[in-house]
């Protein structure tokens, strides 16, 4: 896992009652859900503490919904930073199990640095040491559902990949990824056919060291040399209802 700088943006603020205002391109894709990850994590997290709910939150979401990079958690785990300060909570530990309640992702988000993630994503281990490079994030438009891809999949898991400390620059790393893969990527493609055609356009990008899924999909993303390759391809890749993002 690791944090780019593609991100929604939440804010918070003193009030009597706990709510939470939607806003930025994405908000209409989570308007039905009266009980989305980062009130669960508010309401969470004041009851772990024995106090009363009480913030005005305010989420621009600018990542997709539903998207595979960790958007609604990373949202959840910057709630429990942002209250944990508002409401003037010091219990780091507090912090971890509520994020461990909130789903897989959310204990990553939490620490917000570069990790390998185990066990259903409560294990976190140091990440090699990363080298420049840039990135770009592609997303067809397309909500793929997590439970709906390990439905279909079919087979065992790779074991978990022999990583070296570090890397000495974004070719080298690219090249030792590209031996690995996303057990997920064959089963969301079955489900969402564009993501194969993604994963080709991001491939045929200039300088594009490695494309691949991330998580469950559907967005891909395409390895660089530099942020300044990577934001060329993103706005190559873009197309109408499409998400893109390069840095």
């Amino acid at each position: 896992m690791v944090f780019p700088d593609a991100a929604d943006r939440l804010t918070a603020a003193p009030a009597a009652d706990l709510t939470l205002l939607l806003d930025g391109p994405f908000a209409a894709a989570l308007t039905g859900e009266a009980d989305n990850l980062v009130l669960r994590a508010a309401r969470a997290l004041a009851g772990a503490a024995g106090r009363p709910t009480g913030a005005r939150l305010v989420l621009d979401k600018r990542l997709p919904v539903a998207s595979g990079i960790g958007g609604g958690s990373a949202d959840a785990a910057a709630a429990l930073r942002l209250l944990a300060r508002l409401w003037r909570i010091d219990a780091t530990d507090l912090l971890s199990e509520v994020a461990r309640s909130l789903g897989a992702d959310v204990p990553v988000c939490l620490a917000a640095r570069p990790a390998r993630m185990g066990g259903i994503g409560e294990v976190l281990g140091p990440a090699p040491a990363l080298p420049p490079y840039g990135v770009a994030l592609v997303n067809p438009g397309v909500a793929v559902l997590t439970p709906a891809v390990f439905r279909i999949r079919r087979g065992g898991f790779s074991p978990p990949a022999a990583l070296p400390a570090g890397w000495s620059d974004a070719a080298e790393m690219a090249a030792g990824l590209a031996r690995l893969g996303n057990d997920l990527q064959a089963a969301a493609i079955e489900l969402c056919p564009v993501i194969a055609t993604v994963l080709d356009g991001l491939a045929r990008q200039p300088g594009c060291l490695l494309a691949r899924m991330s998580g469950s999909g559907a967005t891909c993303f395409g390895l660089f040399a530099d942020g300044a390759a990577a934001r060329a391809a993103a706005v190559a890749m873009a197309r109408p209802g499409w998400w893109s993002w390069g840095g």
